[in-house]
């Protein structure tokens, strides 16, 4: 199974939910393109969060070094990122795949984040609740449908807000694989209890 991890925006919780899934799955993790914080990159994260021995972290395909915005940070460093060579790693294991900000967070002239998405992904959409955050929440879900891909379902992150999720379930059909409350802090222990929280969501 391969699972793409997107959000609504940035910030709002993609690679704590990667590393919950990934230790959930004992899965392998794949972050195509690292924008800033290479020395302390999501992959980083991601080790240090997990605890099963089985999972194995891929090198990022493109490293860029501000974070901002994948084409803007790719133009700093004097590149341009071409689809064409970033190339989803052989494994055969599961494997989560966690993509930078939203859908359309733009990663050239051309293409987006959604651009990476490949047909046999399913999608897991994280949500956290802000003013605006259901229209973003529906835009993200629409785009996804228009494109035709395989939506898993929705995580929502951070403090409940019991009207937005109602709204957002039942306008969508999608399933609630789970949520991730505003804890005080991340660390193996509490991604261990939420990976056995949300094991059998994920038989998807």
């Amino acid at each position: 199974m391969k699972l793409f991890i997107t959000g609504i925006s940035t910030d709002v919780g993609k690679t704590i939910a990667s590393a919950i899934i990934v230790e959930a799955l004992q899965a392998d993790y794949w972050k195509p393109i690292q924008a800033g914080d290479l020395d302390n990159s999501d992959s980083h994260k991601i080790k240090n969060y997990i605890s099963n021995e089985k999972t194995f972290i891929h090198e990022n395909s493109i490293k860029l070094n501000t974070p901002a915005s994948p084409h803007l940070a790719a133009e700093l460093d004097g590149i341009t990122i071409d689809l064409k060579k970033i190339s989803e790693p052989k494994t055969q294991n599961h494997l989560v795949v966690e993509g930078a900000g939203g859908v359309f967070v733009p990663i050239n002239d051309t293409d987006c984040v959604i651009d990476l998405i490949q047909k046999d992904y399913k999608v897991i959409v994280v949500s956290r609740h802000y003013l605006g955050s259901i229209n973003h929440t529906l835009l993200t879900i629409e785009a996804l449908k228009n494109r035709k891909l395989n939506i898993a379902g929705i995580i929502f992150s951070g403090d409940e807000n019991q009207s937005s999720e109602s709204i957002i379930l039942s306008k969508t059909g999608i399933k609630c694989i789970g949520r991730i409350e505003q804890e005080p802090y991340f660390d193996q222990n509490v991604i261990k209890e939420y990976a056995d929280l949300f094991k059998n969501l994920l038989k998807l």
